[in-house]
């Protein structure tokens, strides 16, 4: 088993998710692997959290312990020996802290870049409300209220298929890609009520993804989250 790269808490993730054309991700694919779709939809996830409580190699680094993440990313699963990984890759991943954008992009080939950056969490007995904020020109947001009860996933449902791909795969070159594996245990989720995607998704990501500036979400999701595990990297040839 590769050994602990990082460890946190992954905290009130918060998912959009959109129905897209395969063919617009074909030119992302990692090496190897292939689109992981769910009942025959190819689903792009925009994803908001914090990062709490985080280590390096067991490390607390100074200043870099509690932060936000956003990104973009879409459900690939790749075969080997030991039959199928369904994982996730990304489009572009977003942090608050140059050193973090150093080290993933180093080390695990991933697309992050480093903006400025702010959320809010409110919790109430009646009502959850949480927002993740990045500026890149303006301010993009995205935003949603759900019920304080937890829930238990259900098996077989949109809401496993989406949170549980514990894979992460990056593209290296045509002839390789990076793999490393990340361990939670299955999270609660909350119903939401109602939220808001103020993102310029062909400024903050790709021209390819202008599309999803006027299209509504399939499905918006709030999960809890939990301690994290995120293992060594290795390289797939």
């Amino acid at each position: 088993m590769a050994s602990k790269f990082l460890t946190a808490e992954w905290r009130k993730l918060a998912i959009a998710n959109y129905s897209v054309d395969p063919k617009i991700l074909t030119p992302y694919l990692p090496y190897k692997t292939e689109l992981d779709l769910w009942n025959g939809k190819c689903y792009v996830s925009l994803v908001g959290f914090r990062f709490i409580n985080t280590k390096l190699k067991g490390i607390s680094i100074p200043f870099h312990r509690h932060f936000e993440e956003v990104n973009l990313r879409f459900y690939v699963r790749y075969k080997d020996s030991t039959g199928w990984k369904r994982g996730v890759t990304f489009i572009k991943e977003i942090v608050p802290k140059p050193a973090l954008t150093f080290i993933a992009n180093t080390i695990y080939k991933e697309k992050y870049i480093t903006l400025p950056m702010k959320h809010h969490w409110e919790m109430h007995d009646d009502l959850i409300s949480i927002a993740y904020s990045w500026k890149l020109d303006r301010w993009n947001s995205f935003s949603l209220k759900a019920d304080p009860v937890p829930m238990e996933i259900k098996a077989n449902s949109e809401e496993e298929f989406i949170t549980e791909h514990y894979w992460g795969y990056a593209p290296v070159n045509e002839r390789s890609c990076s793999e490393y594996g990340v361990e939670h245990p299955t999270w609660m989720t909350y119903n939401v009520k109602e939220y808001e995607v103020d993102v310029a998704f062909d400024k903050v990501y790709s021209k390819d993804f202008l599309f999803l500036n006027s299209q509504t979400p399939k499905s918006v999701m709030l999960a809890e989250g939990s301690e994290i595990t995120v293992r060594s990297m290795k390289k797939i040839f």
